[in-house]
């Protein structure tokens, strides 16, 4: 079942000598439970690319579906709360509230529509995760892959449909890199949501169905991850 679809995505930064295609008539489709990788340079267009698929941008032209509903047609406030029941958001940056312990973050969006915890499934995620035992341990008594972890647990919680994930990685050592990919990885084939991430290390995409490149704005498909 298609749960993705970007059709002509564009998006134009600045006015004449400082004008700026950051991406241009970007087209593709994945569907549920497909986790894809987005490679390129820095500066390529990979997180403008993602942040319109969030609508965490507006895209200059095109249109961004997720399961059939076509996010640039909704008013800010309906697309707001679309996003945050849809979407899961993962960044470089953990973004944790050092007030909150690993379950109290974890739960959070949740809480911002006024839903209770599932409990059986926080208790499932804290053991996918390898967190029970940090569960009441604040952000800063945790290593950056134990923070990236409820991160990851943070954007899975209200099982969106489609995992965004903008270098997950980045602020990580090799194996706690490589840690956190197969959780991700395992998570989403659980849950079967799509995750879509970006990384500028192509070693790291090596779980993926399916790679594709951005290059000064062009998107193309690269196949699967042995391509």
């Amino acid at each position: 079942m298609e749960l993705l679809k970007v059709e002509n995505l564009s998006k134009v930064y600045g006015t004449g000598e400082a004008r700026v295609e950051a991406l241009k008539k970007v087209s593709f489709s994945m569907q549920k439970g497909e986790f894809g990788a987005v490679v390129g340079a820095s500066g390529s267009g990979k997180s403008t690319l993602l942040h319109c698929i969030g609508g965490l941008d507006e895209a200059g032209s095109g249109k961004v579906f997720i399961s059939g509903r076509d996010l640039f047609a909704m008013g800010e406030n309906e697309r707001t709360i679309f996003r945050r029941q849809n979407i899961g958001f993962i960044f470089q940056a953990f973004h944790l509230i050092p007030e909150l312990n690993v379950e109290q973050n974890m739960t959070f969006p949740l809480l911002l529509d006024y839903r209770k915890p599932d409990r059986e499934r926080l208790e499932e995620m804290l053991e996918v995760l390898g967190l029970k035992d940090r569960r009441r341990h604040l952000p800063g008594q945790l290593s950056g892959g134990q923070q990236q972890r409820v991160a990851i647990g943070r954007a899975l919680i209200t099982h969106p449909a489609l995992v965004l994930a903008d270098e997950p990685t980045g602020n990580l050592d090799s194996k706690s890199s490589q840690d956190v990919m197969d959780l991700l990885y395992r998570a989403s084939r659980h849950y079967q949501q799509t995750v879509l991430m970006i990384t500028h290390n192509r070693d790291l995409t090596a779980s993926a169905d399916r790679v594709f490149r951005v290059t000064d704005g062009n998107f193309m498909e690269l196949g699967g991850a042995e391509a």
